[in-house]
């Protein structure tokens, strides 16, 4: 046997596949699944509970507080005395117990409004998170759905190479079939075996993009094995005519990213007006009542009531105040500015993913045109071949055309899916 067939054998024994079996997964589970185990949207989700824990506990701070409080103790006490009958000395003690129980309350009557911006901010700050929430969702959904897109891609793409070899070792039995009947030369044979090779190394290095997509897929997922993504004929469909005005008005007023920052200014302008409470005087109302009693001949529970209203009004702090109204000024006009830039991102992000929609659709159909082309320009060189009206060279390079269409063709679909992907993450909604 020849270095040629050795060289086709070692090929195909290298590019075979043992038939594994893989979990499948819809573009829905997969979204679901990932939603359950990645990071992004377990913190989301624990920050929303902080949030709710924090709108309770300004709740709470307008309800007066209560306390109890009880003790108890035993007291010895050992003394020495002299017998007046005896003379000598007497060692005796004597042995007491008190309790005292108090329950006491406090109301803050008024703090300068501190708390009712403490819980506007509160409320906006869950707001954000509910906001952050759903970004977080959306954005998590989109690299789900770009790397099922990636191994969906690449097991197209795979298709595509396999259907390439199976062209090349047609052409070289063609081409072999033509050297033994003395109609060709044996650089035609040749010439074909290095076409097959290619075609082989094209598959090898599919087989090594699908295994990683599918590997990252799984990790996705919540899965340490690769995990094949299911196909779909939804996700050959194009969408109509798209209103890009709407759109971007519709980005910014119900994108979850500006929706998040419209949440966090307000609670900016909330702990600013909050810092400002410093200034006012704070009024409170304190109360408690309490038992007392020590055992002894005259054993009694004494009770001791206590009603009080204080006022606070710090003059100055040492510009204490001063800081803090500055630093929660600060970051108001952070928010604020954040605010204006997460609108002008959207729109952009918005403009450039429509731009790219319609390019890939325009693509897509360039290329199906180029495919069919392609076919035909196959089949006609492979009949010149056949009738030696045209070389090899003519047939390889025919080849190498269509699969290169072939593969521009799968591109331009998933790049029109990955688009279409990006614009629902940035509206917050499916298109």
């Amino acid at each position: 046997m020849d270095g040629s067939k050795w060289l086709v054998l070692v090929l195909v024994a290298l590019t075979a596949q043992p038939a594994v079996a893989q979990k499948q997964v819809t573009l829905r589970d997969a979204i679901a699944l990932a939603e359950k185990v990645q990071p992004r949207i377990v913190q989301a989700q624990g920050q929303l509970r902080s949030v709710g824990a924090q709108i309770r506990s300004v709740k709470g701070s307008f309800l007066p507080s209560l306390s109890f409080s009880a003790s108890g103790s035993s007291n010895f006490s050992e003394s020495q005395r002299v017998d007046n009958t005896t003379g000598e000395f007497v060692t005796g003690g004597s042995r007491s117990n008190s309790m005292s129980t108090s329950l006491s309350s406090s109301v803050t009557l008024f703090d300068g409004f501190r708390r009712s911006n403490d819980l506007g901010a509160a409320r906006a700050n869950d707001d954000a998170a509910r906001a952050d929430l759903v970004d977080a969702r959306y954005q998590q959904a989109l690299q789900t759905t770009n790397q099922f897109f990636d191994a969906l891609a690449a097991r197209r793409l795979l298709t595509v190479r396999e259907a390439s070899v199976t062209r090349a070792e047609e052409q070289l039995k063609t081409s072999i079939a033509r050297l033994a009947a003395g109609s060709a030369t044996r650089s035609d044979s040749l010439r074909s075996l290095v076409g097959v090779g290619n075609a082989q190394l094209q598959l090898l290095n599919v087989q090594s993009q699908l295994a990683t997509a599918e590997a990252n897929l799984g990790r996705l997922v919540g899965e340490t094995e690769r995990v094949e993504a299911l196909d779909d004929s939804s996700f050959y469909e194009t969408v109509g005519d798209l209103d890009e005005a709407a759109l971007r008005q519709e980005a910014v007023g119900r994108s979850p990213q500006v929706q998040a920052a419209e949440a966090s200014a307000r609670a900016a302008e909330a702990g600013l007006r909050a810092s400002r409470s410093s200034y006012y005087p704070s009024l409170s109302l304190s109360g408690s009542y309490s038992l007392n009693g020590r055992t002894g001949p005259d054993f009694a529970l004494l009770s001791q009531n206590q009603l009080s209203l204080r006022i606070n009004w710090p003059l100055f702090n040492g510009f204490s105040r001063e800081q803090g109204v500055v630093v929660q000024t600060v970051a108001a006009e952070n928010a604020r500015a954040q605010l204006g830039e997460s609108r002008r991102l959207i729109v952009a992000n918005l403009t450039a993913r429509l731009a790219e929609l319609e390019t890939a659709r325009l693509r897509i159909e360039i290329t199906e045109r180029s495919v069919q082309a392609a076919q035909e320009d196959l089949r006609v060189q492979q009949e010149r071949y056949r009738l030696g009206a045209s070389t090899i060279l003519d047939v390889v390079t025919t080849q190498e055309a269509l699969t290169q269409a072939e593969v521009d063709a799968v591109t331009a679909r998933f790049d029109y899916l990955r688009a279409k992907a990006a614009i629902e993450a940035l509206i917050g909604r499916p298109l």
